[in-house]
């Protein structure tokens, strides 16, 4: 089912299928930034520039970590990554590079920014991801 809303960003107004993104990034200053699908193209919303989308944005990013809470083997999740909060559907993953000093890599869709997670920082994240790893591909990294 789609879930669109209109945002506004840098003097132009676009309307955006939230269902069709694959991460957003929120910043500890209150931006949220998504990437059009297909594009690499960011959009950045936020408070005072777009309240209404904004509060949009947040009330969707919020459904979606309740489903994924509620119901194991749902494919988003919360990753804390250079400052920024990262909620990202692994669905749309589609390489992943695993070091074995313990770095898991792999980059987001439609804005080729790598994501670094490492053993030692961030043992639930790194574990859950080799876990999806596993259940999706049937690879199991060590």
């Amino acid at each position: 089912m789609a879930y669109w809303i209109k945002v506004s960003y840098e003097r132009n107004e676009y309307v955006v299928d939230l269902d069709s993104l694959s991460a957003f990034a929120c910043s500890p200053n209150g931006k949220i930034t998504f990437w059009l699908p297909d594009s690499s193209i960011p959009v950045v919303v936020n408070q005072k520039s777009d309240p209404k989308g904004y509060q949009q944005v947040i009330e969707y990013i919020k459904d979606i970590q309740d489903v994924s809470q509620r119901l194991h083997g749902e494919p988003w999740i919360k990753v804390n990554y250079e400052r920024n909060d990262y909620i990202i559907n692994l669905n749309c993953i589609s390489s992943f590079c695993y070091n074995p000093s313990g770095r898991l890599t792999f980059w987001l869709p439609d804005s080729c920014t790598p994501i670094i997670i490492k053993q030692h920082t961030d043992l639930d994240t790194y574990q859950k991801l080799i876990e999806y790893i596993k259940q999706k591909t049937g690879f199991v990294l060590s």
